[in-house]
């Protein structure tokens, strides 16, 4: 005998629920509701209607959640039962990186550079050490000022002490 599953209006059954894949990618990360919410500018309880797919995501929601998912929006609704229509308004490319994350890689390019590009080039004169670790200490206090995200937060400290550290070698 055949059993009735009780669903939430808009949800396809099985594995094509763009809400189902949206939990999903914010539970891996070890995100909460609540900051997956803070991330996108939006309530927790939209999330949540977001994830029982009470609500369809927007075109801008979903770009958004793309680029905090590390994929790109046609990615992210492929085989899930966001409507067509609205993928096809989709932009094909989102940023996928904070400028914290952007910065701090450069961080750390320059870093192997100076200490000789694992033996490519000699290291960096102690002056052009000193030059270079003088802007990363601007860049990153700049950049601790206009930061919120406490992962974010703690990270940006860790940088500016390797770079203080870095300095009194």
């Amino acid at each position: 005998m055949d059993t009735w599953e009780p669903t939430w209006p808009g949800r396809p059954p099985g594995a094509g629920s763009l809400g189902q894949r949206i939990a999903t990618l914010r539970v891996d990360r070890g995100w909460t509701q609540q900051q997956l919410a803070d991330r996108l500018g939006i309530s927790r309880v939209a999330v949540s209607h977001l994830e029982t797919d009470l609500n369809t995501p927007s075109e801008r929601t979903v770009a958004l959640l793309a680029g905090l998912f590390r994929l790109e929006p046609h990615d992210l609704v492929a085989g899930t039962s966001y409507p067509t229509a609205k993928s096809d308004r989709l932009p094909l490319v989102v940023t996928r990186w904070t400028e914290v994350e952007h910065q701090l890689a450069l961080l750390q390019r320059d870093l192997w550079w100076l200490d000789g590009a694992d033996g490519a080039v000699e290291p960096a004169p102690r002056s052009l050490v000193d030059q270079v670790l003088g802007g990363w200490d601007t860049t990153l206090a700049k950049l601790a000022g206009t930061v919120h995200d406490a992962t974010e937060v703690a990270v940006l400290a860790q940088a500016r002490e390797q770079v203080a550290a870095r300095r009194t070698r």
